[in-house]
């Protein structure tokens, strides 16, 4: 059913507006009276369930920061039986983003470009929104970034303001230094920048636990680094990967993907240097530090694979908009298949 609705209806949307009326249903999906029902049909089996970051997770598949940048849509997610959701990016200061149009699917590649700009109503709102769910049992993580009117000389103050306002109300905090659409943003995943950015932020935080994610552009070695470096700076774990700048590998027409313009790409073929970044993660970190696996993962057979390489937990999100609202249902009764083999 949903993918003659993606192919004869959605996809004839601007991805943008299509998102918003997908986010409007995700909501109607976390009504409670709604929710006691769409939960009877999506709760992830118990024996998915994992212990990280001193919470435990229903299921070890969640959704990656981006989809609900705002924080309007957890309690729907959390019915539809995702994991965890991690909100944002969020940043300290309220922004528009980039001019429109900033989302373009390329739908022979199952992937997305994105250049959004970290488009959300700033810490402020999110803290208020995370404040009323505390109750709603949902694991939420809060991915804060930089705002783009602060000069990057600035940006550990403003990732500061934006940590004390949501670290009290998150289960963990995710630190974005790795998306390709802020000026000079990824300039910070230089070690000698990046950690005294994030003992500031794991100071600001206190018990909540901080994770740092990574672009799935840079070399192995300085992915190693940051690895080594998050584990210094008693950081809870890496968030690998980020969006990549890269083209390499496309189906779709270059003409019509270089008219798209700059920006993130997301989704299918992501896949295959996201499991690499996760195996060199894996290999410079202890055995009992969190990894998050994101970029790719379509299937169940994808998150397992992720979690056989050394993933504690694996995020998605550019596949939502292909496979619809029941993905997540799908990926746990395929966890719980592939277990039971």
């Amino acid at each position: 059913m949903y993918p003659l609705l993606f192919r004869h209806v959605l996809a004839r949307f601007d991805p943008e507006t299509a998102h918003h009326l997908g986010m409007a249903v995700i909501r109607i999906a976390g009504l409670a009276p709604v929710a006691a029902v769409v939960r009877r049909l999506t709760r992830p089996a118990p024996e998915l369930s994992v212990e990280a970051l001193g919470r435990v997770f229903p299921s070890p598949f969640g959704v990656a920061a981006g989809f609900d940048k705002n924080a309007v849509g957890v309690r729907g997610l959390d019915a539809l039986g995702f994991g965890h959701v991690e909100i944002g990016t969020v940043t300290a200061i309220p922004q528009e983003g980039n001019p429109k149009p900033r989302l373009f699917r390329l739908i022979a590649d199952r992937a997305v470009i994105n250049r959004m700009g970290f488009n959300n109503r700033g810490a402020e709102a999110a803290a208020r929104r995370l404040a009323r769910l505390r109750r709603s049992g949902a694991v939420v993580g809060a991915n804060i970034g930089k705002s783009r009117v602060v000069d990057v000389s600035d940006a550990t103050a403003d990732y500061v303001t934006s940590a004390r306002m949501l670290a009290p109300l998150s289960d963990y905090l995710a630190v974005n230094v790795s998306s390709p659409n802020t000026p000079g943003l990824r300039g910070l995943q230089a070690v000698a920048t990046l950690s005294p950015l994030l003992r500031s932020v794991r100071d600001a935080a206190g018990s909540t636990p901080v994770l740092v994610k990574i672009a799935p552009d840079l070399p192995d070695d300085e992915i190693a680094a940051i690895a080594r470096l998050a584990v210094d700076e008693g950081l809870a774990g890496i968030i690998a990967t980020n969006t990549t700048i890269s083209r390499e590998g496309l189906v779709t027409e270059a003409a019509e993907v270089e008219a798209m313009g700059a920006g993130g790409l997301s989704g299918a073929p992501l896949k295959a240097r996201a499991l690499d970044v996760l195996r060199t993660v894996r290999g410079a970190v202890p055995d009992d530090f969190c990894v998050i696996s994101v970029g790719g993962v379509e299937t169940a057979d994808d998150v397992q694979q992720r979690l056989d390489n050394g993933a504690t937990l694996v995020q998605g999100y550019t596949a939502f908009l292909y496979r619809g609202p029941l993905w997540a249902r799908e990926i746990n009764r395929g966890l719980q298949r592939l277990r039971a083999n």
